[in-house]
């Protein structure tokens, strides 16, 4: 049968669209926490006991996102928490790889994508714990005055870029995403036990390449008109919905290019036989490549672990477990501002640990 690209493309603007809807409560509902219990963490007082602190750092890295890792380094700058708690932190999270395996589109996958999430945060706060203590036990750290602060003029961006672009982050591409995620909300729900909506269905799918399609144009906008920058300089709850819509853009568009690369090359280029055979026989390399990949700064490489687990069938679990314990996500980024080489030693440290427990899992045989 002939490769029909203009459907090719609308399934997997679909799929990422699904996969956006409850991607986009999760994160929307996660800032809003994140928003409530900011200032239970801005005092200047030490957070906990010194002993406590890799397990305080692994708890804040489980909670999906990003927004951990930047918080627990700004933390670690103001002497609130140790080295090891700030190496805990990062060991846990998943970054926003943690939102893909949180959505599902139907309930088989929801499960399977559950099961996985809590086995790959128990795996990581676990080892990021001992690695805290190890980390805290040796006396490693670097010096807190090499960590930039955030500074108020470089967050304040929405100035210099033009009105148009303005507009359509702050208002129109905002409240288009808002209403798009709002609306697939009865389908991300009914998605939990396979159910279907008569007539409502049919639209959603619709809505769904919608989303794709402007949270693509969004992310594009957003990354260069602002550069990577705050799209607002307060603290407002306008403002961390702002930046949550900025990470649902971030999710969607890689989600929507892991997707279509991934099927690309399975459904096209390989074929789905020979594909599933080679990921049963080669997960040694998988498991390094994944963790490789997961060791890039951001969020980006997580993300494209996590929709190549979601997606591609035989995909070892071992391998989704290195990219989550390699990953630092966005917090490494005040870490290589500062100091490249701290950050270089903070990742490879990352990446050794990652690939121990990844072929440990291997070696044990374990499978979800």
């Amino acid at each position: 049968m002939a490769f029909d690209l203009w459907t090719f493309i609308l399934e997997n603007l679909g799929a990422a669209g699904v996969i956006g809807g409850y991607v986009s409560i999760s994160i929307i509902g996660v800032s809003i926490m994140t928003f409530a219990t900011k200032g239970k963490l801005s005092g200047q007082n030490q957070l906990g006991p010194n002993w406590a602190h890799p397990i305080i750092g692994a708890l804040l890295g489980a909670i999906p996102g990003c927004g951990a890792t930047i918080i627990v380094s700004s933390m670690y700058k103001n002497q609130k928490i140790s080295f090891g708690g700030l190496f805990a932190t990062f060991i846990a999270t998943l970054g926003e790889g943690s939102f893909v395996l949180l959505g599902a589109s139907d309930e088989a996958s929801v499960t399977a994508n559950l099961t996985a999430f809590i086995f790959v945060n128990l795996i990581g706060i676990t080892v990021a714990i001992i690695s805290g203590y190890l980390i805290d036990a040796f006396g490693i750290r670097f010096s807190t005055n090499e960590i930039p602060a955030p500074q108020l003029e470089e967050r304040c961006h929405s100035k210099k870029v033009t009105q148009v672009a303005h507009r359509f982050i702050e208002q129109i591409g905002f409240y288009i995403i808002i209403a798009m995620a709002i609306f697939l909300l009865p389908s991300s729900i009914a998605a939990f036990w396979g159910g279907e909506i008569a007539g409502y269905d049919e639209v959603a799918e619709w809505v769904a390449v919608a989303l794709t399609v402007f949270a693509i144009l969004y992310f594009f906008i957003y990354k260069f008109s602002y550069k990577g920058h705050n799209c607002a300089c307060n603290s407002s709850i306008k403002a961390t919905l702002l930046h949550a819509v900025a990470d649902i853009a971030t999710v969607i568009a890689y989600v929507f290019i892991g997707l279509f690369v991934a099927n690309y090359i399975i459904d096209v280029v390989v074929g789905v036989e020979t594909f599933d055979m080679w990921m049963t026989s080669s997960a040694l390399i998988v498991v390094i490549i994944a963790a490789i990949i997961g060791a890039t700064p951001g969020c980006g490489g997580m993300i494209s672990v996590t929709v190549a687990f979601t997606t591609i069938n035989n995909f070892p679990i071992a391998a989704l477990v290195a990219a989550a314990i390699a990953t630092s996500g966005d917090g490494i980024f005040p870490l290589l501002a500062a100091n490249k080489k701290d950050a270089l030693i903070i990742t490879t440290l990352s990446l050794v640990i990652a690939l121990i427990v990844g072929y440990v899992l291997l070696a044990v045989g374990f499978q979800l």
